[in-house]
C-alpha cells in the first residue's frame, strides 16, 4: 500500500512537472505583430542627439510669412533649400521675385537681389524649442535688426516631416512663419 502511495506520488509530480513545462514552454516571448505607439518626443526630438538627427538632411521651402511691427503680412513667394548636417551647421537660402524683395528690405530683411541667405551653426535650446545660430563672419548676439536677425531665435515646431521655425520679437508676437517640408 506504501508502494502504492509513493507511485501516484512520483506519477502526480511528473504530471505537475510535466503541465508547468508545457505552460512556460507556451509563454515564450515572440515577435510583435504591430508596432509599439511613440510620441513625438520617442521618435527623437525630445533628445538633442534625436533633434540633430531630426534637422538632419535638406529642406524645401513650401510657405514664408512676414509680420513687419505696423505693417501688413508680407508672403513671400518663390523658393527655398535648407540643409542642416550632423555638425549643426545650418544653410538656409530663399529666391523671391524683385517686388517682394524691395519689400522685405523695407522692413529690415536684408537681401542681394531677391536672396536671403545664411550659413552658421546653430545651438539646439530643447526646453525652449527654439535654434539659434551664428551666421559665418557675424558676431553671435547683438541688437535685433529685422524679423529674422540672427540675435533672434528661431522657435521650432514638428510634425512628421514639416518643420516650422517661427521668429519674435521681445513681447513675444510672431514676426515670421517658414515651413519647411524633408525633401530627399
Amino acid at each position: 500500500m506504501r508502494e502504492m502511495k509513493q507511485t501516484i506520488a512520483v506519477v502526480a509530480m511528473l504530471v505537475v512537472s510535466g503541465l508547468t513545462a508545457s505552460t512556460m514552454v507556451g509563454c515564450t516571448g515572440g515577435p510583435r505583430n504591430k508596432p509599439i505607439p511613440t510620441t513625438e518626443i520617442d521618435k527623437g526630438t525630445g533628445t538633442l542627439q534625436g533633434a540633430r538627427k531630426f534637422l538632419e538632411g535638406r529642406w524645401a521651402l513650401t510657405s514664408f510669412e512676414v509680420f513687419p511691427p505696423n505693417a501688413e503680412k508680407i508672403a513671400v513667394p518663390g523658393s527655398g533649400v535648407m540643409t542642416y548636417d550632423d555638425f549643426g551647421n545650418l544653410k538656409m537660402e530663399i529666391r523671391t521675385d524683385e517686388q517682394t524683395a524691395v519689400k522685405l528690405e523695407g522692413v529690415g530683411i536684408m537681401m542681394d537681389r531677391g536672396v536671403i541667405s545664411s550659413d552658421g551653426r546653430t545651438t539646439i535650446d530643447l526646453v525652449r524649442k527654439t535654434l539659434t545660430y551664428t551666421l559665418e563672419g557675424q558676431p553671435p548676439a547683438g541688437a535685433p535688426a529685422g524679423p529674422l536677425a540672427t540675435s533672434r531665435p528661431r522657435y521650432w515646431e514638428v510634425t512628421t516631416d514639416t518643420l516650422t521655425l517661427s521668429t519674435k520679437d521681445d513681447s513675444g508676437r510672431t514676426l515670421s512663419i517658414a515651413k519647411w517640408k524633408r525633401s530627399t
